[in-house]
């Protein structure tokens, strides 16, 4: 299996909702713990270990260059994968 990079979910604009929804009323330290747990749950549900580090190095490479050193995130534009 390869991780798959092109949009691919039906309703994106639901799932974004949904996310927003549950990140509601959190406090930033219970934001990151929801979103940790989401990853986790996800990263169990895909179950292979070579898609994984892909979509890792994939997620990094649009945050830091080759060097580790932070992108400029001054366009505000995001990179697609």
């Amino acid at each position: 299996m390869t991780l798959i990079t092109e949009p691919h979910l039906a309703r994106p604009d639901d799932f974004y909702a949904a996310l927003l929804h549950a990140h509601r009323d959190l406090t930033e330290e219970q934001s990151q713990l929801l979103n940790a747990r989401l990853i986790l749950l996800l990263a169990n549900h895909v179950g292979d270990l070579d898609v994984l580090r892909e979509a890792l190095a994939a997620a990094r490479a649009n945050i830091v260059d080759q060097e580790g050193q932070p992108r400029s995130t001054d366009s505000g534009a995001r990179e697609q994968t």
